[in-house]
């Protein structure tokens, strides 16, 4: 699917890719005195098995990005997974083609530019902090709450990455015995081969789990918003899933304003657009901080789903710029 507006003559620009397990979309952005404005936007399905032919989509995506522009822009990619810091290999990406590759430096190669690969919850956390819900705040924490849970962290509107590229990743943070015991709940194993990780208890499929756990009806998986709906209207079993991953979640945040002691945080993903987390979340957090402690604003995206590729591209600038 393409929908571009095409645009030349810029002197200076950047590409911001986001890429998922069924598709990418690069956005090319004019750089007009320090905004980014976007001039061109294409989407293509991913060929996630066949790497060859991975490195070519991008190349075409690009190229058509640079005609839209003027100019052979630097590229920035955000993608799940890390990058392993001593070899540069790509881990834990849910594109399979990709895993255990030089992405950067192949595509660097292929290209012939400058490119800048981000993990995809610290593209979403660059976006919002740069124009975003977190604009003009002195720290902030974007928090993904989607199919897993990630994030990223950002001082002064830049991010910050740490020595081996993950900061940011409260998901695989694990969960206390003693929250465990309290709630009654099961170590449930993670892919990235730990036990007890937060991801697994606070992300959206972690919710349709917890109702399955606490005996809720149904063949099948019950969604987040139908868990939600059943509580409103009192189903018991819905309400103590609702109430115990906010008290999950509310541990999380909690230990990450005792980690990072951020201004903000904004949440991203699926989660992020559910009401009751901004009215209930806050003093959920408060209840695992200790007295003279205190929340920060909890926020939702201003540019949800769609900051993956602008994030990208803020994550090129900031990387050439350095």
């Amino acid at each position: 699917m393409t929908n571009s507006n095409q645009t030349t003559g810029y002197h200076a620009g950047y590409h911001g890719i986001d890429i998922g397990g069924s598709k990418m979309e690069l956005v090319a952005f004019a750089d007009r005195d320090g905004a980014l404005t976007e001039v061109f936007r294409e989407r293509v399905a991913t060929p996630g098995d066949d790497f060859a032919a991975f490195v070519q989509a991008i190349v075409d995506l690009v190229a058509h990005g640079d005609a839209a522009l003027g100019t052979t822009a630097p590229v920035g990619i955000g993608l799940p997974g890390v990058i392993d810091s001593a070899s540069g290999r790509q881990l834990s990406s849910n594109v399979p083609a990709l895993n255990g590759r030089l992405v950067a430096q192949t595509l660097q190669q292929a290209l012939q530019r400058p490119v800048a690969i981000g993990n995809d919850c610290q593209c979403f956390a660059l976006s919002e902090a740069q124009g975003g819900a977190a604009e003009n705040a002195a720290s902030m924490f974007g928090a993904i709450l989607g199919t897993g849970a990630g994030g990223g962290y950002c001082v002064s509107g830049q991010l910050l990455r740490g020595f081996n590229g993950v900061a940011g990743e409260w998901g695989h943070w694990s969960l206390p015995a003693t929250l465990l015991a309290q709630h009654g709940l099961a170590e449930y194993c993670c892919p990235c081969g730990k036990a007890g990780c937060l991801e697994r208890y606070v992300s959206g499929p972690a919710m349709s789990k917890l109702y399955a756990h606490f005996g809720g009806e149904g063949t099948e998986p019950l969604a987040t918003l139908a868990i939600i709906a059943r509580a409103n209207i009192g189903d018991a079993v819905a309400q103590r899933t609702v109430a115990v991953h906010l008290d999950v979640l509310g541990h999380a945040l909690a230990g990450l304003v005792l980690a990072y002691d951020p201004h903000v945080i904004v949440l991203g993903g699926g989660l992020s657009k559910l009401p009751h987390l901004y009215d209930r979340l806050p003093a959920a957090v408060k209840r695992h901080l200790f007295p003279g402690v205190h929340v920060p604003p909890i926020l939702p995206p201003r540019f949800g789903d769609a900051g993956g590729a602008r994030g990208a591209a803020l994550l090129i600038r900031q990387h050439t710029k350095a």
